[in-house]
């Protein structure tokens, strides 16, 4: 599903609303237990106070390290939790969280509020007994991913994160609304309009060179026709090292960790990943 909303941006742009970068569910269709997985459901509170929602997946056997899922625009985690399934097999505990105004999360979704959103699951995931400190991953899709790039630039918990694992994520929310409004002959004249509606604030493109010294890799399909590869070459020229990219040939939106050859290959880089540093500036 979440494929398949960033193409209704160029009709729902003409009303200048920033909500409309986000489609949620409250009803939550699938849980983990439907994917044979333990989990525990987990509530804590956002800075503003807003109440939130997410499920904890333990590893199985002995624990490697920890990601924290930021899921993109669509439904909630009851649809995203299968883009984390194979993690906990491979050694992986999860954190899957719903912002604000999806699945049982609490207020009604807001840029501003997302932000607040993944600062306190990090917080609260840092909080807890059973993860190691700076041995959290972050893999952020799609629209997760433009937030996550913003959020870790700026977050107090930043020193923690051993990876961001960028997937699919569009660099600037006036440049993906131009490019939507451009590809259809009804909103092609009136395509300038996102730079006047809508605000870049919190665009990952201002933001992903201040992610330095947190590794990041980048994760794009060539396939991709809802966010184009091109995006993710921005962010990777964009940002300073350590950095990598990975396109994927013919690859569409957000599939690219569905391929066992790739999920191999992000074990592998975290493997021989060092630690983090203990004291950083």
């Amino acid at each position: 599903m979440a494929r398949r909303c960033l193409w209704l941006l160029p009709l729902l742009m003409l009303t200048g609303c920033e909500s409309l970068f986000f489609f949620p569910s409250r009803q939550l269709q699938h849980t983990p237990a439907e994917l044979s997985l333990q989990y525990q459901d987990v509530f804590f509170a956002a800075a503003d106070g807003t109440q939130l929602h997410g499920w904890f997946l333990p590893a199985q056997g002995a624990v490697k390290g920890t990601v924290l899922h930021l899921h993109g625009n669509a439904a909630n985690i009851g649809d995203h939790v299968w883009a984390v399934r194979w993690l906990p097999a491979a050694g992986y505990q999860v954190l899957t969280f719903d912002y604000r105004g999806y699945g049982r999360s609490q207020g009604e979704p807001s840029l501003a509020g997302a932000q607040q959103d993944i600062d306190a699951a990090l917080g609260f995931l840092l909080q807890r007994s059973d993860v190691a400190p700076k041995q959290v991953v972050v893999l952020a899709q799609s629209l997760g991913g433009a937030m996550g790039i913003y959020n870790l630039a700026h977050s107090p918990w930043r020193n923690q994160v051993r990876l961001l694992v960028v997937d699919s994520a569009f660099s600037s929310y006036q440049g993906i609304a131009r490019e939507k409004m451009a590809g259809l002959w009804l909103t092609w004249p009136v395509q300038w309009l996102p730079f006047l509606l809508l605000s870049d604030d919190y665009a990952a493109q201002q933001s992903v060179a201040r992610l330095a010294p947190i590794p990041v890799l980048f994760i794009h399909g060539t396939g991709d026709e809802v966010v184009p590869a091109h995006h993710s070459e921005q962010l990777y020229a964009a940002a300073n090292s350590p950095k990598t990219l990975w396109l994927l040939p013919n690859v569409p939106h957000t599939a690219g960790l569905e391929l066992l050859p790739n999920r191999a290959r992000l074990l592998a880089m975290l493997e021989q990943m060092p630690p983090r540093p203990a004291v950083e500036d």
